[in-house]
């Protein structure tokens, strides 16, 4: 009776069974099982998205650059030593034709010892935003960087992880080139440098857990947005005791079966919310609580994160660490409405949607500021190559306000797609600008194969 009942669709009796099951299988037996109706979407490209990856792949590869003939004694950058920093760069072009691309950037000349050899140094706007980066970073490393580390840090198992691990995310997380002498060294309360036992590997490792860093950016937007007497003494929750909240959604449009979309996401968000910082060893690795809590570990990862995005073999390699299972390219087609999965550039790039409204950054970091001038200077001597140091406002309050990169706000705006508010659970919306989207039920999800390699073993 009950089988032919919950066939009709009672919702009633629905309830009923699960809270029977519940009180037969304990506290957290309930959600031991799958209730989750598996939903099949569609892959849909997001140009506004590709294109914030395409450029910033440019800025990336500029300041790193920037960085390596910054730290060259000489100050000059060989063109015979170029080779060794195409892969980790991720560049689709060779980095010789990268550097002469961009003459506001880098200044070619003859090697003093070798004439025949080309060599590059940095040009006076590098130099100007070079030392501003600088600045930006002490500024940020007391608090922000060394807050952001040790959050990556109190998400991994064993509190620790390899500093070959931690490189690739450098940039992202918004870390200085000699973070781990100088995070070590500042702030001894929080970081511990060391060697592994084993393959005497060096390992940067928590000295101390900080309660006061444990809150998720969703619970703390949640905390927020209450903003009631009743939760201006912020609990820290346990697994026992989690309230189920909800993931800002932004699907793209031209979904079909929308109903059945917003049912599956309804009872996803009703699953009891695991923070990244609790100890999730005591769920079901098959169930659907830890399917949400993988959710909420990858939205945990790209918070940390500068620019709100990072590569996906970055992620790989902290996949034991952060107890993600061993296909987890699947969370992200799965949910496109938390994040956005691009092929741009011959890699794979997560991007978290919520830290984006129309193709900008929803909370700039003072650092991503830094690179979009990187990015104004760039610009400016592809458009006018030699006479591009003519066309640069130099002064740094001119060259670090607004007014000289209207050209560049006016192109990302008639690129970037616009997006628009809805109201289902906390934020969910629709992009207006996706492509290749239908209304069709049969839709299939895009599916990347984990095994794919495409960024190799990408450090940059």
């Amino acid at each position: 009776m009950i089988a032919m009942m919950l066939s009709r669709g009672s919702k009633t009796l629905v309830a009923l069974h699960r809270h029977h099951l519940q009180l037969q299988c304990g506290q957290w037996g309930w959600w031991s099982r799958r209730w989750l109706v598996k939903v099949r979407l569609k892959w849909v490209k997001n140009r506004g998205f590709d294109h914030i990856i395409d450029r910033d792949t440019d800025i990336k590869a500029a300041c790193l650059l920037k960085d390596a003939i910054a730290a060259a004694p000489s100050g000059l950058l060989p063109a015979r030593s170029l080779a060794r920093f195409q892969k980790n760069l991720g560049l689709t072009v060779p980095v010789l034709r990268f550097l002469r691309r961009y003459p506001t950037l880098f200044r070619e000349l003859p090697h003093p010892r070798f004439p025949s050899l080309p060599a590059f140094s940095l040009a006076p706007a590098a130099l100007l935003l070079h030392r501003r980066e600088s600045e930006t970073f002490q500024a940020a490393l007391p608090e922000d960087a060394a807050h952001r580390l040790a959050r990556l840090l109190m998400m991994a198992r064993s509190r620790a992880l390899p500093l070959s691990a931690i490189f690739p995310l450098r940039y992202d997380l918004g870390l200085p080139p000699d973070f781990p002498s100088a995070l070590a060294a500042t702030r001894s309360d929080l970081f511990r440098l060391s060697r592994r036992p084993t393959d005497g590997a060096f390992i940067l490792s928590l000295s101390s857990w900080p309660d006061h860093l444990a809150f998720s950016a969703l619970q703390l937007r949640h905390r927020d947005a209450l903003a009631q007497p009743s939760y201006r003494d912020f609990k820290k929750p346990s697994v026992s005791s989690a309230a189920p909240l909800a993931f800002p959604m932004r699907f793209p449009r031209g979904y079909g079966s929308m109903k059945k979309v917003k049912a599956w996401m309804e009872d996803f968000h009703h699953l009891p919310y695991v923070s990244p910082y609790e100890d999730a060893s005591g769920i079901d690795p098959d169930s659907d609580l830890m399917e949400k809590h993988v959710v909420g570990v990858l939205h945990e990862l790209l918070s940390l994160t500068i620019h709100k995005k990072t590569k996906r073999n970055y992620i790989r390699s902290l996949r034991e660490e952060l107890g993600l299972p061993h296909r987890f390219t699947r969370v992200f087609t799965r949910y496109p409405g938390i994040f956005y999965l691009s092929l741009k550039c011959k890699t794979t790039t997560v991007v978290l949607r919520e830290g984006y409204q129309s193709g900008k950054l929803v909370d700039p970091h003072p650092l991503s500021l830094v690179r979009d001038k990187f990015f104004y200077v760039m610009r400016t001597g592809l458009l006018y190559r030699g006479k591009g140091m003519t066309k640069l406002v130099l002064e740094e309050d001119d060259l670090f306000g607004e007014g000289n990169c209207r050209e560049e706000q006016k192109e990302q705006i008639a690129i970037d797609n616009e997006e628009q508010d809805g109201v289902y659970g906390d934020d969910v919306g629709f992009d207006d600008e996706d492509v290749d989207a239908s209304d069709n039920d049969d839709d299939e999800c895009y599916e990347l194969d984990d095994s794919d390699d495409e960024d190799g073993s990408d450090n940059g």
